[in-house]
């Protein structure tokens, strides 16, 4: 029998797409920003930063710092990405009010009033709601089938609604977790060219060119604070997604449950 469930229209934004925007931005911020005469003593980007000024201490970071800004860019703006996408996924109202409130109806056999509390709340826990009310009154009058048959039915079509809403809550989430450690491990590469640096600048010659010390060091400690924050995001970010998308898949899983088993007490 062809399956009713039907997948939400999420908001959803290509991982590729961002991190290709995220690039443009950040090199745009690197030489332009970052990079800017304003921030360099004589005016000129290859000399000293002005005393103080931060923005030309990045720069001096060098070419890993736009690399690791894309990562940090694109972790921010798919954790925004993803917040709205849940936050629709979870419907209008409190998800643990709404499963509390389709089992009640439930329980008093009162589908209609579970249709239309399906239909105020939306978002994935209602679509799989919906899906199971549907083929519930489907089965309800039918002859044909056996009572297990049909909980069988009813629950293969929670379970075929549930396997449409997950991928798209989940979607982007591993690109954030490959972040967790590719952050790092990026500002731990532009610390190690930053040290090489300063050790080559040391052992040049019989005295010390301070300007490519200086810059070796601010590359070293830039590279180091971009990759942990990067990281640090990442990992809060996949995270507290993660342990919410639990929750709506908890919540289905209750919720569909509690479908099965009435229609299976209900109808003898």
């Amino acid at each position: 029998m062809a399956t009713t469930a039907k997948k939400s229209k999420g908001f959803t934004v290509s991982a590729t797409i961002v991190i290709a925007a995220c690039l443009v931005v950040a090199l745009c911020i690197f030489n332009f920003v970052f990079g800017s005469p304003s921030n360099f003593q004589n005016n000129d980007p290859t000399g000293h930063p002005l005393t103080g000024n931060l923005l030309g201490t990045i720069y001096k970071g060098g070419f890993i710092v736009p690399i690791i800004q894309t990562l940090l860019l694109t972790v921010l703006v798919i954790s925004v990405e993803r917040f709205i996408a849940i936050t629709r996924a979870q419907g209008k109202g409190k998800l643990v009010k709404f499963v509390t409130n389709i089992k009640e109806a439930l329980e008093s056999n009162d589908l209609a009033k579970a249709n239309e509390l399906a239909d105020k709340q939306a978002g994935s826990v209602a679509n799989v709601v919906k899906a199971g009310l549907v083929k519930y009154a489907t089965l309800e009058n039918d002859t044909e089938l056996a009572r297990d048959q049909k909980a069988l039915a009813i629950q293969k079509e929670i379970e075929e609604a549930t396997a449409l809403e997950l991928p798209s809550l989940e979607q982007n989430l591993p690109v954030v977790a490959t972040l967790t450690t590719l952050g790092t491990l990026m500002g731990l590469l532009g610390t190690v060219i930053g040290m090489i640096k300063s050790f080559a600048a040391l052992a040049d010659g019989g005295s010390v060119d301070s300007m490519a010390l200086s810059t070796g060091i601010s590359e070293a400690l830039v590279n180091t604070a971009f990759g942990i924050a990067t990281g640090a995001l990442a990992v809060i970010s996949y995270n507290y997604f993660t342990t919410r998308i639990d929750g709506i898949t908890h919540a289905i899983d209750e919720v569909g449950f509690t479908i099965v088993q009435t229609f299976s007490t209900t109808h003898k």
